[in-house]
């Protein structure tokens, strides 16, 4: 198995009920393909003094387990995938780092 773990930093600050839309959004998007065996969505937690550091700081982090990397590209092939995507950055712009990885546990 394969973990994608996706960072991502919203432009703006959204209000708390359009990140929960995203992450419910991204979630239903992923699990419509079939392809995923998991996926599990949280919001960053803040610590003071953060925005200071030139980093990319998260909005929300994903996680999705699939059983390999040729998989994972079909995953995010898949049209509902990229028409969330594609409506979300056309309403809230954001970005993602991302890393792909076998279980940290």
């Amino acid at each position: 198995m394969i973990n994608h773990t996706m960072i991502v930093s919203f432009d703006r600050p959204l209000p708390d009920d359009e990140l929960d839309r995203y992450l419910a959004d991204i979630e239903q998007a992923m699990l419509a393909t079939g392809l995923t065996q998991s996926i599990v969505t949280r919001r960053h937690i803040p610590i003071p003094g953060e925005e200071a550091i030139p980093a990319l700081i998260a909005t929300a982090i994903v996680q999705i387990g699939l059983p390999d990397v040729e998989t994972l590209g079909k995953a995010f092939a898949a049209p509902g995938v990229h028409e969330v995507i594609d409506r979300w950055q056309s309403r809230h712009p954001y970005k993602v780092a991302w890393a792909n990885h076998e279980s940290l546990v």
